[in-house]
């Protein structure tokens, strides 16, 4: 778990905007200090030494959170929903067309 940054505000198209000092990717989830899941990171913006980040919120009041510090979670991949091929010949084959004439 790292540091994000904390919470400005929250803006009108329904992000909150946090301040940081690195760069995290965009679809990380990101948490509150109680590793609740508070949204994912859709873009980043602003200055190269202090960036903001707008987090798309998965929470129902998300102007709960101005001015609290939240974190990337780390725990768990971002592709976690994702099924696992199940060995070399997982997909299955269009049969082959039969000959005419």
């Amino acid at each position: 778990m790292r540091k994000l940054g904390r919470v400005s505000h929250y803006a009108k198209p329904g992000f909150l905007i946090v301040r940081t000092n690195w760069v995290p990717s965009i679809n990380d989830r990101v948490v509150d200090k109680e590793l609740t899941l508070i949204g994912v990171v859709k873009d980043v913006f602003g200055p190269v030494r202090a960036p903001y980040v707008a987090l798309k919120p998965l929470v129902k009041n998300p102007g709960e959170y101005v001015n609290s510090i939240l974190y990337v979670d780390s725990r768990r991949g971002k592709h976690e929903g994702r099924k696992k091929a199940r060995g070399s010949g997982s997909r299955r084959r269009r049969p082959t067309p039969k000959r005419r004439g």
